[in-house]
Order: C-alpha cells, then structure tokens, then sequence
C-alpha cells in the first residue's frame, strides 16, 4: 500500500509544470515519494522473514488493485471495463491463494 500511494503522489507531482527540471526532480512530493519507495522496501525486506517467500508476489500484485483504486480516487482517472475485470480477477487470485484454496 505504501508503495502505491508513492507512486500516486510521484504521478501527481509530474502533472505539474515546474520552473526547472532541478526544481521538478527535488520537491518535497518527489523526496517524499522516493522515501516512501524506500521504506516500502524495508519493509518488505523484514515482512518476509515472517512471510513464506511463495506469498510474496501474490501480496504484492494487490499493489496494481490499490495504485488503480487511489488514481481513481486522486487522480479522477477512469477505469476501463477491461481494466476493472482484470482488477477483480488478480483480487479473486489473491483471496484464493491467502485462503490456500479453500473457498
């Protein structure tokens, strides 16, 4: 999740004009970003002596669900009826493995 809201806050910031490209690279949106990459990383690095290693990118493919949910939201981008089906069917695969395929 935190990943995704960095990505949003990254796209923000580059749906805005800048005096400089100095200035466009080294705002306080692009640093905060960038930081919350970094600490998303971290993280993940420490989730995973909890988590079994096969989980890791099933848990990570919900990032595509949320960053599309927060450009929604954030952004006012729409979502093609194409995009939704793909967005329920990596849902369902991830309720599916976390249930380990008992629903």
């Amino acid at each position: 999740m935190l990943s995704s809201i960095s990505q949003v806050i990254l796209k923000k910031s580059a749906n805005e004009k800048h005096e400089s490209l100095i200035k466009e690279y080294l705002n306080v949106r692009v640093i905060t970003a960038y930081a919350m990459f970094f600490a998303s990383t971290i993280i993940t690095v420490f989730a995973y002596k909890y988590v079994p290693l096969s989980l890791g990118p099933v848990l990570e493919s919900c990032g595509y669900v949320f960053v599309a949910v927060l450009s929604y939201i954030f952004l006012k981008e729409r979502l093609k009826r194409k995009q939704v089906i793909g967005l329920v069917l990596i849902t369902v695969g991830v309720l599916i493995v976390s249930f380990g395929g008992k629903i």
